[in-house]
């Protein structure tokens, strides 16, 4: 955990899909109950998907 950030997944940027496969896995880890969204690194060129603080969907 970084900043209060936990990085679940990477997604290289230059995809063909973009940032589609990033947004399809954010979807699936709200759908569990995390608040997982999608933030670009530009440092890097990948989507991360993350979630902030504890995380939770209340």
């Amino acid at each position: 955990m970084v900043n209060g950030r936990t990085v679940l997944e990477c997604f290289p940027a230059g995809g063909p899909r973009g940032s589609w496969p990033a947004e399809e896995f954010a979807h699936a880890r709200r759908m569990e109950g995390l608040a997982a969204e999608v933030v670009m690194d530009l440092a890097t060129d990948t989507f991360l998907v993350i979630v902030r603080g504890a995380g939770t969907i209340e």
